[in-house]
């Protein structure tokens, strides 16, 4: 595991729009992000996690 992948796991705890914006750009995976964090946070940080620990 190198170090962009722990900065895009701390930042899908604390923020993740912005993890899922970098490791997948602005698209369908990004605005499903946003709108599962403005309903609740939980469930957008756990598709933010599913997201950034998919990509290999």
């Amino acid at each position: 595991m190198d170090s962009s992948k722990v900065i895009n796991i701390i930042l899908a705890l604390f923020l993740p729009p912005v993890s899922v914006y970098l490791v997948k750009g602005w698209g369908t995976a990004c605005i499903v992000d946003i709108v599962l964090t403005i309903c609740a946070f939980f469930p957008g940080m756990l598709y933010a996690l599913y997201i950034v620990l998919q990509e290999d």
